[in-house]
């Protein structure tokens, strides 16, 4: 949808170029899968109804947490976006649903607006912080009125944030230029009045970092879910 230029969101191209089948061996390994289920995709979900509804998921990789959400709800309505075309291919064979090439953090009109119900992802907004007024108006203008944004997203408000930056400029596997954790106040801020916040809940803790990001050595130990609903 998208061509790679001299954006900074390319550098998060390259990154998830170079990295997609390192990603795939290690964060979608059955333990971490079974993590997922019970210590995100559940708080998540709960109370929600996705059948027959129309979900985008964003920074959706190859496809995993859209597939547990066909698993839950059987007539969602799936389209994943995601910055890496590796990502996109593995996404529309494993999902079996479209998924499109997509950096959020340039201005985009070729996606429909008010498309979709709800739109969520999962450890991908905190890539986007080269500019994360666009990420958020470009969300805001997928959904319909009063959709729903999902989110699970590093927490810049943990006591050991100042670890966690310091990580991120010695781990390769990083671009600490480009990413970094985030704060819901203000993700609100940067959205411009076009969400306003439902439930924020914070997890987190060595299950976290031993489980979830074992293979990637994230500081990630504290995180936060994030409900926003469009205004």
């Amino acid at each position: 949808m998208q061509a790679a230029g001299t954006h900074q969101g390319g550098r998060q191209q390259a990154l998830f170029e170079a990295m997609h089948q390192a990603y795939e061996a290690h964060y979608y390994d059955p333990t971490s899968l079974a993590y997922r289920e019970e210590f995100i995709l559940r708080p998540m979900l709960d109370g929600l109804d996705l059948n027959d509804l129309a979900v985008a998921e964003l920074a959706s990789g190859s496809g995993h947490n859209s597939l547990s959400l066909k698993a839950r709800f059987p007539r969602v309505r799936l389209t994943g976006f995601d910055i890496s075309q590796a990502a996109c291919d593995d996404y529309e064979r494993r999902v079996e649903a479209p998924c499109h090439r997509l950096d959020l953090t340039r201005p985009t009109t070729t996606t429909p607006a008010a498309t979709f119900d709800v739109a969520f992802v999962i450890g991908g907004l905190h890539h986007c912080v080269v500019d994360l007024d666009t990420t958020l108006a470009n969300v805001a203008r997928m959904l319909k009125p009063g959709g729903l944004f999902l989110m699970l997203e590093p927490n810049s408000r943990h006591m050991l944030e100042a670890v966690r930056r310091v990580w991120y400029r010695l781990d390769a596997s990083f671009d600490h230029a480009t990413e970094h954790a985030l704060d819901h106040e203000a993700l609100l801020a940067a959205g411009h009045g076009a969400f306003e916040a439902e439930r924020v809940t914070y997890f987190g803790g060595p299950a976290y970092f031993l489980i979830l990001n074992r293979d990637r050595k994230s500081t990630r130990l504290n995180s936060s879910h994030v409900a926003l609903s469009r205004m």
